[in-house]
């Protein structure tokens, strides 16, 4: 059924926001209540029906949606359905989503609150998966709702190599692009590589939208520079849920608290609250296929509800995820958000993208990628770094440029054919058992 969604402006203080919650929740209790898990969670007892009732509902974990693989947590007629999706898995046994056309328009109002905006002028090269999860989905739904112009340039192929990826932001004047962190610096490099100049050779692009890995302050002003100085504007989400958290122009992340109620909860204790630091825990307001009543997400983040300067009236929130996991080294322990922020912190002009660390209990391991000539001393100040930052025993190793991430991964065209079955003379027909990838 259709109906009215809120948007920024229709609420002026915490207040009329927390009652546009409360007026949502008893339509969300009752749909739940149409899937056969939440039916049988409260079959012979009192379901929770009201907003009142609301805060005595337990939360439902990843683990109850793996049980309830593929359709126990569907709410609606199968022939409503629009879209069926799965989660990555990344984190054990995937889960599945699903969702009807009205689901969509939500989940492509969420993704489209951008501080910069998506609008009938821009490309808008979508560089994230379009396979069983709904992140190239959904970017791609936003982006013809704001009447985009979409490339799907999808991620995770070998039909789009980075090189081409590249060739086609390029060739195509791309003004907006989607993909994650790590992405961003790959395309950088691989520009360079190809003899271009990603801060200077892509004059059309105004913004790049990220999200899927916890992103530091100091790492998204570091690929920000890389492309000269255009945003780099962070979402956060989930292919159970969509976008529920947006950057505002002071680069902080708020959550879409008048399309969902978040809250936070403390493994420790059991105890659930409105803010700190815990678990995200979600329940969607505006879902019909598959509703989720406290749905723990399980990304470890912290919740604010102090005001930002930005005027948004919207609660804050710091995504930690693995990032927020601390690892042991000697007698002190290491985030990988604070080594993060010290590796990024070496001089632009030293040009380190690409870095990875392991903490063993005796000595923290550093290797990054550093050209020749910087190389001894981009070691030695990161090493000064973490003595006087996090206190710990270390051995940093500079490597040289394409060690960590090969050249040929940035300039490789992949062959691609098409299933074929009769071949002229001279021709290769072993590519089959070449392993040569078929479309």
């Amino acid at each position: 059924m259709s109906r009215s969604r809120p948007e920024p402006g229709d609420w002026s203080n915490a207040a009329e926001l927390a009652e546009l919650q409360r007026a949502q929740l008893p339509r969300v209790l009752a749909q739940a209540l149409r899937s056969p898990f939440y039916a049988a969670r409260y079959e012979g007892r009192d379901a929770p029906r009201t907003a009142e009732d609301f805060t005595g509902v337990e939360p439902t974990t990843k683990q109850d949606l793996r049980d309830q693989y593929p359709f126990g947590m569907l709410a609606v007629e199968r022939e409503r359905l629009a879209t069926y999706h799965e989660s990555s898995g990344t984190a054990g046994d995937p889960t599945a989503s699903y969702y009807t056309d009205e689901d969509w328009t939500d989940l492509a109002e969420r993704f489209a609150r951008k501080w910069v905006g998506i609008d009938p002028s821009d490309t808008f090269l979508v560089r994230t998966p379009y396979g069983l999860v709904i992140t190239g989905h959904l970017a791609q739904a936003a982006g013809r709702l704001r009447g985009a112009t979409v490339v799907p340039g999808d991620a995770r192929s070998l039909a789009t190599p980075l090189s081409r990826i590249v060739r086609v932001m390029k060739s195509l004047d791309v003004t907006l692009t989607w993909c994650n962190p790590t992405e961003i610096a790959l395309l950088a490099a691989t520009a360079r590589a190809a003899g271009l100049r990603p801060a200077e050779d892509f004059p059309s692009l105004r913004a790049m939208f990220t999200a899927a890995e916890p992103l530091t302050a100091v790492r998204r002003q570091r690929l920000s520079e890389l492309w000269g100085g255009i945003p780099i504007v962070e979402e956060y989400g989930s292919t159970e849920t969509g976008t529920i958290a947006g950057q505002c122009p002071d680069g902080v992340l708020h959550l879409w608290a008048d399309r969902a109620i978040f809250e936070v909860y403390d493994p420790r204790t059991g105890e659930l609250s409105q803010s700190g630091r815990g678990q995200i825990v979600v329940t969607p307001l505006y879902r019909d296929a598959m509703p989720l009543l406290r749905y723990n997400l399980a990304d470890e983040v912290e919740v604010s509800h102090d005001p930002c300067g930005c005027g948004w009236l919207l609660p804050t929130v710091r995504v930690l995820g693995r990032a927020g996991t601390a690892y042991p080294v000697g007698s002190a322990s290491v985030t990988q958000e604070r080594l993060e922020e010290l590796v990024f912190g070496l001089p632009a002009s030293y040009e380190v993208l690409f870095w990875r660390a392991m903490a063993h209990h005796d000595v923290l391991r550093v290797e990054f990628e550093v050209p020749d000539a910087v190389r001894d001393r981009a070691v030695k100040e990161l090493g000064e770094a973490i003595d006087r930052e996090l206190g710990v025993p270390h051995r940093v190793t500079g490597l040289a440029p394409g060690t960590l991430v090969p050249a040929e991964a940035l300039t490789a065209q992949r062959d691609i054919l098409k299933a074929r079955y009769l071949y002229a003379e001279g021709e290769d027909w072993d590519a089959w058992s070449k392993g040569v990838t078929f479309s």
